[in-house]
């Protein structure tokens, strides 16, 4: 590490802004807090005197030149000319810091009945020992290197060595089949393949060697070496000679190497999206905004201290496992808990109360769905109530949309405030948050994903609004913009397209891993000047975003757009209903209508038929007859990904007769002939083709 290099604030963990912030002394506490209005705006008048300082969160080899390059939009560069490594920022100050004996990563395993305990030094030394056996592979900075592994310690150990050298890691879903794979692997070109044997889930064992077999038979791209993790106390696989590498063999292959240094605007990993197996669509994240950022937001956002442990519940294939799990916990030096299991099923429903007692957990991440398995199989709380949760402090939830009903079942049962916060995996972290760090309410208004976070617009003038009796200082208006389909501003509460106006602020996606042309003309071309989300929502009067769904997910009823996540909420208000999707369907008059699948209380007294007319009686009560909501039928689940998704597109799709794809993400295909019988009985599905699944390899 160079003399000049810059070290974050050593008391970090305690302040709350980057600078000794000046209140806005004309916004009541009550309202907005005020230093983190002060953050916002100077985030927007002074963007680079604001992310300078930020940047000084994490550990330079070489200070930036310039922390904003906006010549070049939308390719915007934050701290170019600046040198960093993530491994080092990760592990290695944190060793040189003296704290080698905290523990940075407890791995709980219900499926193989075990827990790990990796400390920082231990993670030191193992990420040295496989950076140096996969350089004297050949792989260098620059180089990208595919990771097809379940949630384990080695898999982010995997992803570290990898930037320890310099090069770029692709991290594939372990619920991908070998034609998934496959595509991702002839797209990165990876230089080697770090994969496990096998993965576990509820019932039954994965192949991940078998499918990585599979999809380099098929592939036109083949890597140098696979290096093969074998999880022997669960499995041992035979390995192919010529192909196959044992991860153990390669650790003595090379000698321990240094970290490399790497421009701040280098990519430090390729994340594929969903739903891109025939167009590969890989977000490139560059290094020094994004490290910067998850520093902040583990903070500002999440409320955490560096001596406490956070739980993302999620998998290292996403972007919040990438973020949240791996590199944000880790560059913050705090404990991270990798949860390889089921809400339930891992055998029952106790595990998530056990987790937060067991291992004190301070804040837990996951998505709503999870919370609604808890409710759906344990509604009462029986599992739970034998576990203390005093140790926890916040639940916060996105992904996708939350219900009502949901989110006061998950604040009676935890008794922590649950907030919502809204972002992509083109953006890395937030856009919108109820941010602990800042202070915001804990009480935000309902359906809200909370207010913009920093960072999020370009300069603009400030000016004094009124709301009620308050006069609150605050951007015109603040980043998130949300417009009609002609570009107009929407007023107000109106429902519209969600778009961030340009430069974005540091760790978002610098373009997609190589097709800037396609990076543009999907994100950029729409809304000139401005990043297209292609979310729904609306804004109100305070600065609090709305995020209802994604604009596919609007139906248009006689000309009024209506969001399916609002019809779901008034529909999942009946005590009898456990779960719900609505989606539009076709109708001659009205162009289209929406259609409701409920999942009935298993214990339900009640028949379907009345609860049916309940529900539709409680929308025209809710919602009003504009909503045109005459049906609804009872289904006895719904098709949902893995990452916890509702699938409403296939689900619309399958309803007008046409031919339905699933990803090999989801969770359980066998529910389309039960959903086939609902549709049938609406008049809808009548000719309908059976639903084609991509191979999956999780159900060989």
């Amino acid at each position: 590490m160079s003399s000049s290099c810059r070290r974050p604030p050593q008391n970090f963990g305690e302040i709350s802004s980057p600078l000794n912030a000046t209140p806005l002394r004309d916004l009541p506490d009550d309202v907005h807090d005020p230093i983190y209005m002060d953050c916002y705006r100077r985030s927007l008048e002074s963007p680079e005197e604001f992310w300078d300082e930020l940047g000084h969160l994490v550990d330079w080899f070489k200070p930036w030149d310039t922390v904003l390059d906006n010549s070049n939009a939308p390719f915007t560069k934050w701290y170019s000319g600046g040198y960093l490594n993530a491994c080092y920022n990760a592990v290695d100050r944190h060793i040189l810091a003296g704290k080698g004996t905290k523990v940075a990563l407890i791995h709980d395993s219900p499926l193989t009945n075990t827990i790990r305990h990796v400390t920082y030094q231990e993670l030191y030394d193992k990420i040295n020992k496989l950076a140096g056996g996969i350089s004297s592979l050949g792989v260098k900075r620059g180089d990208k290197v595919v990771i097809y592994m379940p949630l384990i310690p080695e898999a982010i150990i995997a992803m570290l060595a990898t930037a320890r050298l310099g090069a770029i890691h692709s991290v594939v879903f372990g619920g991908f089949a070998a034609s998934e794979l496959c595509t991702r692997i002839e797209h990165a070109k990876p230089k080697v393949i770090i994969a496990a044997n096998c993965g576990v889930e509820p019932g039954k064992i994965i192949p991940y060697l078998d499918i990585l077999h599979n999809a380099l038979c098929i592939s036109k791209w083949k890597p140098t070496c696979n290096v093969i993790f074998q999880r022997s106390k669960i499995l041992t696989s035979t390995l192919k000679e010529k192909t196959d590498l044992d991860w153990d063999v390669l650790q003595v292959l090379g000698e321990p190497v240094d970290c490399v240094p790497v421009e701040a605007n280098d990519p430090l990993y390729i994340l594929y999206t969903s739903g891109t197996t025939d167009k590969p669509k890989g977000v490139q994240r560059p290094i020094g905004g994004h490290l910067v950022i998850l520093m902040y937001t583990m903070k500002m956002i999440y409320g955490v201290n560096p001596d406490e442990v956070w739980w993302g519940a999620s998998d290292l294939g996403w972007v919040v496992g990438h973020s949240y799990i791996c590199y944000g916990p880790l560059l913050y030096g705090a404990t991270s808990v990798m949860y390889e299991g089921k809400p339930d099923r891992t055998p029952d429903a106790e595990q998530y109360y056990r987790i937060i007692e067991q291992h004190r957990v301070v804040s837990l991440f996951s998505v709503p769905t999870a919370f609604r398995v808890l409710r759906r199989t344990d509604p009462d709380c029986k599992c739970g109530k034998k576990y203390s949760l005093k140790s926890l402090r916040s639940i916060f939830i996105a992904g996708e949309h939350c219900d009502l009903e949901t989110k006061g079942w998950i604040e009676k049962t935890f008794k922590v405030p649950v907030l919502n916060n809204w972002w992509q995996t083109e953006t890395g972290s937030a856009v919108t948050a109820t941010c602990m760090g800042f202070k915001h309410s804990l009480n935000p208004p309902k359906f809200t994903t909370g207010l913009p976070f920093v960072g999020y617009n370009s300069k603009q003038s400030v000016q004094v609004s009124t709301v009620g009796s308050f006069k609150i200082r605050m951007c015109s208006f603040f980043p998130v913009k949300i417009l009609q389909p002609d570009g107009t501003e929407c007023q107000t509460s109106k429902l519209g397209r969600i778009v961030l106006k340009l430069p974005l602020p540091p760790g978002n996606m610098s373009t997609l891993y190589g097709n800037n042309e396609l990076y543009k003309k999907i994100y950029f071309s729409k809304y000139p000047g401005y990043y297209d989300t292609m979310d729904a929502g609306y804004k109100d009067e305070n600065g609090y975003i709305y995020v209802t769904a994604r604009d596919d997910d609007i139906i248009n009823v006689a000309g009024h757009r209506i969001s399916t996540s609002s019809l779901e909420d008034a529909v999942l208000r009946h005590s009898d209903v456990m779960d719900a999707a609505v989606f539009g369907v076709p109708e001659p008059t009205k162009g289209q209508v929406p259609l409701c699948l409920f999942v009935p209380r298993a214990e339900c007294a009640k028949s379907n038929v009345k609860i049916a007319a309940e529900i539709i009686q409680n929308i025209r009560n809710i919602v009003g007859p504009i909503a045109s909501f005459r049906l609804a039928a009872p289904v006895h689940g719904l098709p949902r990904t893995r990452s916890g998704k509702t699938m409403r597109k296939a689900l619309a799709d399958f309803a007008k007769n046409e031919l339905v794809v699933l990803p090999a993400t989801i969770e359980d295909p066998s529910v389309f002939k039960d959903i086939r019988r609902a549709l049938q009985s609406l008049g809808y599905a009548l000719s309908t083709p059976e639903p084609i699944t991509e191979k999956n390899d999780l159900n060989q």
